[in-house]
């Protein structure tokens, strides 16, 4: 892995990229989405300050566990410009995540506890189906693929 200098403190694309391991192209992405933020040169060149190394790691690390786009988005935008961020600012940032993540975990547990029974149980009804209705609250309403047709009407509302 290539080394950057100190007295550098701004960064190509390629040299973010080669440091942070981040495609060419998904350092322009996340720019476009506003989660970095780089200047131009006089040649039309993007520099990006060293600070961005660390915000491209914690975007990538988010989006491994699933934290949506938007969300590291705004989480980003709490951060300090004019100084890279502590271990206390990421850490503020990360434990609003942790019940979002408690919650994810919960569910691919139950996903890995159930899906021996699932495959090949034949139940074919979300009424009574573990992992698509635990604790069955949708039995009192409706079941099978009216319950799926009913799910599909309520969220294009």
């Amino acid at each position: 892995m290539p080394q950057i200098p100190e007295k550098i403190h701004e960064l190509t694309v390629g040299q973010v990229s080669a440091r942070s391991g981040a495609a060419v192209s998904a350092l322009h992405f996340y720019e476009a989405k506003g989660l970095i933020s780089s200047r131009r040169t006089p040649g039309n060149q993007r520099r990006y300050s060293r600070d961005t190394l660390r915000r491209v790691a914690f975007i990538r690390a988010a989006q491994r566990v699933g934290i949506p786009l938007a969300t590291i988005r705004e989480a980003l935008a709490r951060l300090p410009e004019e100084r890279t961020p502590t271990r206390e600012d990421w850490a503020r940032l990360s434990e609003a995540w942790r019940a979002e993540l408690d919650e994810r975990i919960k569910q691919l547990n139950r996903l890995r506890d159930h899906l021996t029974d699932c495959i090949g149980c034949g139940c074919l009804s979300l009424s009574t189906c573990v992992l698509s209705n635990p604790d069955d609250v949708f039995g009192e309403r409706l079941v099978g693929s009216r319950l799926m047709a009913e799910r599909r009407r309520e969220e294009g509302d």
